[in-house]
């Protein structure tokens, strides 16, 4: 390889290839879609992009019906449904259909990120995801969505979105039934069921279904918490927590039950909200029969069955089933009370309490 990147060491066999990559560092998108605006390194990935505003695909596959830009992503995705997976990984055991798919895992291991943000510093595994994440700091969203305006970073992103408009989730899991918008959230989801955690913290031995929730673990061990709320100075390891966080200070609850009206911070909770009125309980204890709306709370409750206490407090000895229940009731000997009124200042453990406390002032009945 003659030719070499001298920020990330990446070799190539010319000085062609070597240009384009180094684009990758500087930000430079010299070609950009007369459509949406969205700027490529390469003319090629110009002219492949264009076909999300044409619909025209040159090679098609015949199991799904997915379209490709060049036969040898078609050549690739056709082991998706022949479950061919020549390249595996000498860590984990995980295969890929592709060797650069491998080199890319390998990084989850290693905890190489040579794609660094000029921006913030963060590092990520590969081009691609430094490219999206940049439009963090631009605020661009070129594909929007047509039935509610909503603008995302990726064509993948709206596709998936629009599920939400139509209704249809076409990948189920044949152990709950529970249906998905993408084949890949489907595989990730049946993890619960299997017990599969193929990815492994290095520190503590602890898996997890994802590799993003192990980067994301890993800060606990590094005490990394680079996303700050500028409210009350809590620190958070994802940028999706502090958005979160940022709803008890301003009090917002996007997500609305249609049966008795009661708003949520996240999706996520109004679904399992909207189990009480449908009486819903997927997760059954094979001991007693009780049900349960979550996996996490019937991997919580088996404990009961086993007596296992395994997060025990170094003050006074109390054990707990759950981490969380360890956290908060640490608080009582530290005296720490994160969350802060806004209004009289007084301090609380627990977000919620701090959620309760606001209707005191909003003279609302508690």
């Amino acid at each position: 390889m003659p030719f070499t990147c001298s920020d990330c060491g990446k070799g190539f066999t010319q000085s062609s290839q070597l240009m384009a990559h180094q684009r990758v560092h500087t930000g430079e998108r010299p070609f950009s879609c007369s459509d949406c605006g969205k700027g490529f390194t390469r003319s090629s990935d110009l002219l492949a992009h264009q076909s999300v505003h044409t619909g025209e695909w040159s090679f098609t596959c015949s199991d799904c019906g997915k379209g490709f830009n060049h036969s040898s992503q078609l050549q690739t995705h056709q082991r998706v449904h022949t479950r061919e997976r020549t390249f595996t990984c000498s860590v984990c055991g995980k295969g890929f259909t592709g060797s650069s798919a491998l080199l890319v895992h390998q990084r989850v291991h290693t905890g190489e990120r040579p794609f660094t943000c000029s921006d913030c510093g963060k590092g990520f595994i590969r081009s691609c995801d430094l490219q999206i994440h940049q439009s963090v700091h631009t605020g661009e969203r070129p594909f929007t969505c047509s039935d509610c305006g909503k603008g995302f970073i990726r064509s993948s992103d709206l596709l998936t979105h629009q599920s939400v408009h139509t209704g249809e989730r076409p990948f189920t899991c044949s152990d709950c039934g529970k249906g998905f918008t993408q084949s890949s959230q489907l595989k990730v989801h049946q993890r619960i069921h299997t017990g599969e955690r193929p990815f492994t913290c290095s520190d503590c031995g602890k898996g997890f279904t994802q590799s993003a929730h192990l980067l994301a673990h890993q800060r606990v061990h590094t005490g990394e918490k680079p996303f700050t709320c500028s409210d009350c100075g809590k620190g958070f390891t994802q940028s999706s927590q502090l958005k979160l966080h940022l709803r008890v200070h301003t009090g917002e609850r996007p997500f609305t039950c249609p049966e008795c009206g009661k708003g949520f911070t996240r999706s996520s909770q109004l679904k399992l909200h909207k189990q009480i009125h449908t009486g819903e309980r997927p997760f059954t204890c094979s001991d007693c029969g009780k049900g349960f709306t979550r996996s996490s709370y019937l991997l919580a409750h088996k404990t009961v069955h086993t007596g296992e206490k395994p997060f025990s407090c170094s003050e006074c000895g109390k054990g707990f089933t759950q981490s969380s229940h360890l956290k908060l009731h640490q608080r009582v000997h530290t005296g720490e009370r994160p969350f802060t009124c806004t209004e009289c200042g007084k301090g609380f453990t627990q977000s919620c309490n701090l959620v309760a406390h606001y209707r005191v002032h909003n003279g609302e009945k508690v």
